[in-house]
């Protein structure tokens, strides 16, 4: 069937990013648009929109699964893009397009709930032979059981939850006596998250690299995988930069990684793009962690260096296009790094720094990308997702692909609220990173700082310290100096000041 229309059931950049490339497909797009973004860039873009002004907290906008499928009949579209977050792998929301005779873009309702449900992915996974960590093959009842597993696999250990994903429900435990606390806050937190307590237990691994390879299968039972992306840089579980290829992985390793991945997705008969997801420790044993049936935030690194439209195969294979592509035919061209700019305060622990952007200016340039879902005046809002931006930067190793990404990184300029880009900058110039010795655990042991400033900043910082206080004698000769303030702001945010004067 040939998709002549589809609803996009998501907002931001993803919302743009699947705009951009069902419109080169001749697809029609439509929108949906909610009281809390009322002006969202991607609502400019679209052919068509939908609008869920009216819609009362109860069931969130995009999370209504009714709304949305009778939103699909009325604007007759022929298929729903999920993007990723909201409904993205939610498997009774692919059913549901299923039963209305709408095409969801994604694999089946049974692939999302297999591979959703981290106990039966497990399982499947052993049945695959693709490398697990020791723990339980099904939920947990108790801590008392999960205390009998931590004592025969060794501490520590972490509960996960078996419906979760994303770091939520989970809990590192190092010994007995804290098994009954972390249980209940696992379970407690993962009843929130996911309206389900159950959790299961594996061995937790220190410092692992957290590695992940891209997939493809159609609905003709054809496979590939378009290799790895390195996710290792990120906190409480967020990724925040990730890079393709992995400077980890060697051609052996990488072929037998890959060739697990496809197992998995083979296993469940898997037609889409999806992630198959492992942990790689310090001896370069792997082991499968997830996966994630959905586009991800970072395919925009394997686009750059494999040079295909993701997006696009997305919407072919649901379809029902078969794939043209075979493994010997996938060549990756060169490095790629992506940088999430989230709006965000580094400096007060990442909080999130809501506003409207007064001024935004992204880098241009040769194998610069910028996927956003923002512009001039755009309102950054406590509803959503904190990131802003994301800037790929393609090259043709990893030298120059960091040299590249702190030059487009220096150039953005984002006014009315703080963002990530003084901590991306922090970590491009960290020497670890440069020589690609790092894992999950890089921001809390190897990061001093958790911004950026070059050399010559602290001078301009003092410059404009002493402008401000020079002007405030003028006006007060009474007052006395405070040599200790501004000893804690960002010289990168004071020279972006000096830059407006």
């Amino acid at each position: 069937m040939k998709i002549k229309s589809l609803l996009i059931a998501n907002r931001g950049e993803i919302a743009v990013r699947i705009h951009e490339t069902a419109k080169r497909m001749n697809i029609k797009t439509i929108g949906i648009k909610t009281a809390k973004e009322p002006n969202a860039l991607y609502l400019r873009l679209v052919d068509d929109v939908v609008d869920f002004s009216d819609s009362q907290d109860e069931i969130p906008e995009f999370l209504d699964i009714e709304r949305i499928i009778e939103a699909a009949h009325q604007s007759k579209a022929d298929a729903i893009h999920p993007g990723y977050g909201f409904l993205a792998e939610n498997p009774y929301f692919a059913r549901r397009c299923e039963e209305e005779k709408i095409l969801f873009v994604g694999p089946s309702a049974l692939a999302i709930f297999k591979m959703g449900n981290k106990t039966i992915a497990k399982q499947i996974a052993q049945r695959y032979n693709v490398p697990l960590l020791q723990g339980s093959q099904r939920t947990i009842k108790d801590s008392k059981e999960a205390e009998d597993i931590a004592e025969k696999i060794g501490y520590p250990v972490i509960l996960k939850a078996a419906a979760g994903g994303g770091g939520r429900g989970m809990r590192i435990v190092e010994k007995a006596s804290n098994m009954e606390k972390m249980f209940r806050m696992a379970a407690n937190e993962s009843e929130k998250a996911f309206n389900d307590s159950s959790l299961f237990i594996e061995k937790y691994v220190r410092n692992p690299r957290h590695i992940e390879f891209q997939i493809m299968g159609d609905r003709h039972g054809n496979y590939i995988h378009l290799g790895e992306r390195e996710c290792s840089i990120q906190r409480k579980h967020q990724k925040l930069i990730e890079e393709s290829p992995s400077v980890a992985l060697d051609e052996k390793l990488r072929i037998e990684m890959g060739e697990a991945a496809v197992r998995i997705a083979k296993a469940v008969y898997y037609h889409s793009v999806g992630t198959v997801e492992f942990l790689l420790d310090a001896d370069k044993n792997f082991f499968f962690m997830e996966m994630n049936t959905r586009i991800q935030v970072e395919h925009p690194v394997t686009e750059a260096v494999s040079g295909i439209d993701l997006v696009e195969w997305q919407l072919r294979i649901a379809e029902g296009q078969q794939l043209t592509l075979k493994q010997e035919d996938i060549k990756l061209a060169g490095w790629a790094i992506e940088c999430r700019i989230n709006a965000e305060d580094v400096q007060a622990g990442f909080s999130p720094n809501l506003g409207i952007i007064e001024k935004v200016s992204f880098p241009k340039g040769k194998n610069i990308r910028v996927d956003t879902g923002i512009t001039d005046y755009s309102v950054i809002t406590p509803y959503f997702d904190s990131m802003v931006a994301k800037v790929i930067i393609h090259a043709e190793n990893r030298e120059k692909a960091i040299s590249a990404a702190n030059s487009a990184l220096k150039k953005i300029w984002i006014r009315g609220i703080k963002t990530t880009v003084p901590f991306c900058l922090a970590v491009l110039n960290n020497k670890k990173f440069k020589d690609g010795d790092f894992n999950t655990s890089f921001i809390e042991k190897e990061m001093e700082k958790l911004y950026y400033n070059e050399e010559e900043d602290e001078m301009l910082a003092a410059y404009v310290a002493a402008f401000d206080f020079a002007a405030e004698l003028e006006t007060d000769r009474s007052a006395k100096p405070d040599f200790e303030r501004g000893k804690n702001i960002s010289p990168w945010v004071l020279n972006k000041r000096l830059k407006s004067l």
